[in-house]
């Protein structure tokens, strides 16, 4: 079963998830480009700061979902794509290539990287983000509680998010060419209200996992989901600590 994004969902956090964004575009040094793509752009609130950041360039936001690219092409400075990322081609040499937040939902997406950085001009930049906390509660109860019954036997084949450490994609974006700086940060995001885990796992990770279980079952899982997250992510007054490790690389073409 093919899951849907809803923009609303995914921007309840929308400050929270921008933070990993602006770290990696700040260590873009380009000048003055003349063609800039965010791959996997979403619903384009990110893609915005680089149109403001290089007014005169082209910039596209690229994404496979159409309710997401929707909402991007309301965004004035944006050339909206609906396009699935391991086929999309660029009408010509891209001077910076953002995919933030996108590559873990591609299956092999390192076998991809070779192609993206053969879309760069010289000394063009690509710069890519993606997280790294599948291990942590938020995903492993998850997973544990969809391999039940009687959720089993819905889920067996729904999209499941995975990524690399920093290292392995170093040594990936250097073999295909590029000089590369990457790194890894763990966030500790505050969220307030009844089960905001759960909030902010319903609108990415989770999403295929809730979408793929009947109306009938639904309701059930929620709710055993959110109480398990409660006793991993305990609220002592202050807000629920949620802590969120990212992975950033950004190369550049010779």
């Amino acid at each position: 079963m093919a899951h849907t994004w809803s923009p609303e969902q995914y921007l309840r956090y929308g400050d929270e998830r921008a933070r990993p964004f602006l770290d990696l575009t700040a260590r873009l040094g380009a000048g003055s480009p003349r063609r800039v793509v965010d791959l996997g752009a979403g619903p384009g609130t990110l893609t915005r700061l680089l149109a403001e950041r290089w007014p005169e360039a082209e910039v596209l936001a690229v994404d496979s979902s159409p309710e997401m690219i929707a909402r991007a092409a309301e965004i004035p400075g944006l050339t909206a794509v609906h396009a699935d990322l391991r086929t999309w081609e660029p009408p010509g040499e891209v001077d910076v290539l953002v995919t933030n937040a996108a590559l873990q939902w591609v299956d092999g997406h390192l076998e991809l990287l070779p192609r993206l950085a053969g879309m760069l001009a010289p000394g063009g930049r690509l710069a890519m983000q993606v997280p790294g906390n599948f291990e942590e509660p938020s995903h492993t109860i998850r997973r544990e509680l969809a391999a039940e019954e009687p959720y089993a036997p819905h889920v067996r084949s729904i999209a499941s998010p995975a990524s690399h450490d920093a290292a392995t994609y170093l040594r990936a974006l250097q073999r295909a060419g590029l000089e590369v700086d990457a790194w890894e940060t763990t966030y500790l995001h505050v969220l307030h209200g009844p089960d905001p885990v759960f909030d902010w796992v319903a609108g990415t990770g989770a999403r295929p996992t809730l979408q793929a279980l009947p109306e009938d079952l639904r309701p059930r899982f929620e709710e055993e989901f959110k109480a398990r997250l409660r006793r991993a992510y305990p609220d002592d007054g202050h807000g629920v600590v949620l802590p969120f490790r990212r992975v950033f690389a950004v190369g550049r073409r010779g």
